[in-house]
């Protein structure tokens, strides 16, 4: 889940990372290859290192973050699709990666698993406190990608279904689908805050939204800029209880591989960023099937990135 998640590579995503990086092997960068840098001061660092998780909007995300740092002269070498959040925090916290796009709500959520911060401020109040100190999470943009528990429309209209609490009284009949992380971090979480007790999770990634289309799943965990939860005539149920959290996208950086060059450079993105754009993004990758960087580099030049 996006914000939960690190879904698994299909198709699309597969010939994603072939466009980005040449196949080449992501997680070549290791902590004894860290990048030289000075920290927060004015010398350029040495090498910025640019990972993603392994689902398009996250390689899209780390493209714009690349290719602004490359317009101020910073040197860049971009690392996508690399994997799930378990794999991706511990590279960025050892130095393999320099910066990555994150969803702040399921970062603290990785972090402290305690945690109850569902709003952005309480969320970002939460990371301050429990990210450890080689890690610092920069400016925030106003752009969210949510989780959701969507529906088709007919299944929302046959039970009546408009909030998540609504799926309580039918989920014992539902298969649910999502990222290979989905039942593993919110099975829990449902039970406890909705009552819900699926009859069966698969793991669907990113073809959750069609697999809810086809039936092959009832309900799926569908991020909020999906553009087909548009075409597909899907209904994202309320979360009434909130048992998501705020998911803004943010800059996450390793603190001693950047200095007042990248940060400002990623704050400028963070501030051009909503999510209606987002929105606009992700659909020109996923339905009209256009490379991330292609997107990002266009994104860029009409924001004056570039």
């Amino acid at each position: 889940m996006r914000r939960i998640f690190g879904v698994a590579a299909v198709a699309l995503t597969a010939a994603l990372t072939l466009s980005a990086c040449g196949g080449s092997d992501p997680l070549s960068t290791t902590a004894s290859a860290a990048p030289s840098a000075s920290g927060s001061g004015g010398a350029a660092p040495a090498k910025v290192v640019v990972g993603s998780f392994n689902f398009p909007e996250s390689v899209l995300l780390a493209s714009m973050y690349a290719q602004a740092l490359q317009a101020k002269g910073v040197t860049v070498e971009e690392k996508p699709n690399i994997g799930s959040r378990e794999v991706v925090y511990d590279q960025i916290k050892s130095g393999g990666l320099t910066v990555l796009p994150e969803y702040a709500g399921s970062l603290l959520a990785f972090v402290d698993k305690s945690s109850t911060a569902k709003t952005k401020d309480e969320i970002l109040s939460g990371l301050k406190a429990k990210l450890p100190p080689e890690l610092e999470l920069l400016e925030p943009a106003a752009a969210e990608d949510n989780n959701s528990l969507t529906v088709t429309k007919a299944t929302a209209d046959k039970y009546k279904l408009t909030t998540i609490e609504d799926l309580a009284k039918v989920a014992k009949d539902f298969v649910v689908g999502g990222p290979p992380e989905f039942k593993q971090r919110q099975e829990e979480n449902f039970k406890n805050v909705y009552g819900l007790e699926f009859k069966q999770w698969k793991p669907t990634g990113d073809t959750t939204a069609d697999a809810i289309k086809s039936g092959t799943v009832q309900v799926g965990n569908v991020f909020t800029t999906d553009p087909k939860i548009v075409l597909n005539d899907l209904v994202p149920l309320q979360d009434n209880k909130n048992a998501f959290g705020s998911e803004n996208v943010t800059p996450l950086v390793y603190k001693a591989g950047v200095n007042d060059t990248v940060t400002s450079t990623l704050n400028a993105v963070s501030a051009k960023l909503d999510t209606q754009t987002l929105v606009s993004l992700m659909k020109r990758i996923s339905v009209d099937k256009d490379d991330p960087p292609v997107v990002a580099k266009d994104w860029l030049t009409q924001n004056g990135l570039l």
